[in-house]
This record gives structure tokens, C-alpha cells and sequence, in this order.
């Protein structure tokens, strides 16, 4: 790695050139089956014939105006989403964090529309929501804020997947304005809530006349087996909702949907991006739409999911150092009692690209259009690499 690259992360030793579906290629030939996505990003695997032509044909054409003016496939692209969602309206930006920065703006701004001077948005143990520093302060992990303080104010953090410890925030708070959350914690370890906790805080949320913001930057685009993960749930429709990663397949793009109390909030000179929405990247986000759509893209999750699962299951139920296996679509989890991080190059060695996270959580995100021999290799090759870390650290302890 070069030294004129700032070290803000830990790499791994191996530098891809090329992808085709679920696999990469490294500078060597070796090849690698991707079990991560890209973290969650190129759900339709990589050099996605159909998006490569559509990236073409948009760059000869058009790649950037400016939001001074009207942008054709922006507003083609927000009657999509607002279509599949069941949302009003969409302010296009460039990643996660910034979509997140954006509902942070709105809850604010609601907040004084209410006449609360210090408006206080409730988020939640364990969540991510971004490196900046509005996004990194919602974030729920210590290590995230290690070395930025002073944080920046209006939040409050209650435990994920306890509404009673909402319910009670919400009423020591009066100036709460929002609940800010995702629907499946991430980077948190692939925590899964109870099948009624979102229907239970749309419920109060509707109540109390807060905004119910859901941060599906990891769950949304089909990850979940649904085009957003709140679909699952019964009757829920959030007030606000942030989108990126799958939504371009590689290509930067994020959203910030609105509905409800949060439409019309925002008007002109309240918020703005350069580059959100440009020609390119909505093209491309138009294009990813139209493949899940047209193809059974959704219905492999779910099925393979099943698989999956059962895989997992049937060989590490029993492990000693497994203790949990938790997963949503092609998300998933497998909690060691132990930290793991030396698996994710043990993978690699092999062949195959994971993640760890929250220190003892193995994250799997393949891409969704995996075969169903490429899904028994991922469970195969896991399966293996945890029996033997497992069994590495068992015999170590009693050495």
C-alpha cells in the first residue's frame, strides 16, 4: 500500500483487479469467492454486464449538470424508489453517511417547526450510521467516538430491541423528535429484533408524533429478501428512510426518503449536494432496479437463505465456541465466544472474503445473486474455518 494513502484502515495484503459475479481476481490470478459484497454493495456480484453498459452509454452521454437544474433520471429514479417503498419523496446524495446526515437535518428541523429549541433524536445501542461527526455521535460504539470528542449534542441511546426502555426515553425527554434506527443492526453483529419491535415503534412514534427514521444504507436493495427490510414488518411505513450501498452496485449514490410528518420539511436552501444525483449515478441505480425487478434476484435470497441457515446450522449447533447464529436474507451472523478477528485472513488464505465484527461476529454478506453452489461453499468453507479456529483455541486454553 502506498504511503501517500492516509492509514484510516487496517488491510488486508491483497490488491483485486478484476470481478465477475461472486468472484474476484488478485493481482497473482488467484481467485476469490465473495462473501461480503463489498460490504453489503455489489448485490448484483461485480461487472454486471448490464450495468457496465448502462455506466457506458450514461458517461458518453452525460455524466454531471448541477441540482441548479432539473435532472431527468433523478426524478425517474425518486418515482422508483418512492414507488417500491410507498414514500413521498427522496433527496439524492452520495453514501450512507451522508443520507444519514441528511435525516439528522430533518429531525432537527422538525424539531423547531414544534418550537423545541434543543430537539433530541433517540438512538440506539450497538447501531452504526457513519463517520461523520452528526453520524458518528448516533452511532451506539465507544471505539467509534474514541478521540472525537466533543460529540455533538441532541441524542439520546437506549438499548436496541427493548421498547420499554424507548417508551420510557420518550417520556423523560419531551424534546425527542425522532427515533433513529435500523431494522437489522449491521456492523453490530447482525442483531435481529423481535418479529413486533418495529410495528411497536412505528406505533409510538405515530402516537407521540415523532419521526421514525430507519437507516436500510445495509438492509435495503433486496438485502433482506425484500426491497427494504421494514417490509417484513406489518403496516410500517417510516417517516423517514436512508439508503446507498446496494442502491448502485459500486457506483456512489445515497438517498434520504421522506413520508408522512417528515414531507416538505426541507425546502430550498436547507440542505444540498454537488455531486447527489447526478446523471451517472442515478442511470446506474435506475439500471440495479430494473434488474432486481425484472429477474427472481429477491426469491434466490429467500431460498438460498434457507439453505444457508440450515447449513450453519447442522454443522456449528453444536460447537462449544459458537454461540449464536442470527441472520436476515443474506445477512448473516455467527457469534463465537471469542474474539475472531484472525479469521478474516484465514479466509482469505483460502480463497474466501468475510468479515468480523463487533469483535466476535462473523458478518456474511454475499452477493444476492449467488448460485446454490456458491452458497454451499461460503457455508462449507465457514463451517470449516470456525470448527478449526474453535478447536485452535481450545486446545491453546489448555496448553
Amino acid at each position: 500500500m502506498s504511503n501517500t494513502v492516509m492509514p484510516t484502515y487496517g488491510r488486508q495484503d491483497v490488491t483485486f483487479v478484476a470481478g465477475k459475479g461472486a468472484w474476484l481476481t488478485d493481482t497473482e490470478g488467484k481467485q476469490y469467492l465473495d462473501a461480503l459484497s463489498g460490504v453489503a454493495v455489489c448485490g448484483l456480484g461485480h461487472a454486471h454486464p448490464k450495468i457496465a453498459e448502462a455506466i457506458s452509454e450514461q458517461a458518453h452521454t452525460l455524466i454531471h449538470t448541477s441540482n441548479i437544474y432539473n435532472i431527468q433520471l433523478q426524478s425517474q429514479l425518486a418515482d422508483k424508489l418512492c414507488q417500491l417503498s410507498g414514500m413521498d419523496q427522496v433527496f439524492f446524495c452520495n453514501s450512507g453517511a451522508e443520507a444519514n446526515e441528511a435525516a439528522i437535518k430533518i429531525a432537527r428541523k422538525y424539531g423547531h417547526t414544534k418550537g423545541i429549541d434543543k430537539p433530541v433524536i433517540i438512538v440506539m445501542d450497538g447501531s452504526f450510521h457513519g463517520r461523520t461527526m452528526a453520524t458518528l455521535t448516533a452511532t451506539g460504539n465507544p471505539k467509534v467516538h474514541a478521540g472525537f470528542e466533543p460529540l455533538v449534542q441532541g441524542f439520546v441511546r437506549v438499548p436496541y430491541n427493548d421498547f420499554d426502555a424507548l417508551r420510557m426515553a420518550i417520556s423523560h425527554w419531551p424534546e425527542a423528535v425522532a427515533v433513529m434506527l435500523e431494522p437489522v443492526q449491521g456492523e453490530g453483529g447482525i442483531k435481529v429484533p423481535d418479529i413486533d419491535y418495529l410495528n411497536q415503534v412505528r406505533t409510538l412514534c405515530t402516537q407521540r408524533k415523532l419521526l421514525m427514521m430507519l437507516d436500510e444504507v445495509q438492509t435495503g436493495i433486496g438485502r433482506t429478501g425484500e426491497w427494504f427490510a421494514f417490509q417484513h414488518a406489518e403496516s410500517v411505513i417510516p417517516d423517514v428512510m436512508m439508503l446507498a450501498k446496494g442502491l448502485g452496485n459500486g457506483m456512489p449514490i445515497g438517498a434520504c426518503l421522506v413520508s408522512g410528518l417528515a414531507v416538505g420539511i426541507m425546502q430550498p436552501g436547507n440542505h444540498g449536494s454537488t455531486f447527489g444525483g447526478n446523471p451517472l449515478a442515478c442511470r446506474t441505480a435506475l439500471t440495479v432496479l430494473d434488474i432486481i425487478e425484472s429477474t427472481d434476484v429477491m426469491q434466490n435470497v429467500k431460498t438460498l437463505n434457507a439453505t444457508m441457515v440450515k447449513g450453519f446450522e447442522q454443522t456449528l449447533t453444536n460447537c462449544n465456541g459458537v454461540k449464536a447464529i442470527r441472520t436476515a436474507g443474506f445477512m448473516f451472523g455467527i457469534e463465537l465466544t471469542m474474539p475472531c478477528g484472525d479469521l478474516v485472513k484465514l479466509a482469505l488464505d483460502k480463497g474466501i472474503l468475510i468479515n468480523v465484527t463487533a469483535d466476535k461476529v462473523i458478518r456474511l454478506l454475499p452477493p444476492l445473486i449467488i448460485n446454490a453452489d456458491e452458497a454451499q461453499q461460503i457455508v462449507d468453507s465457514v463451517s470449516q474455518l470456525v470448527l478449526e479456529f474453535v478447536a485452535s483455541h481450545a486446545i491453546e486454553s489448555v496448553g
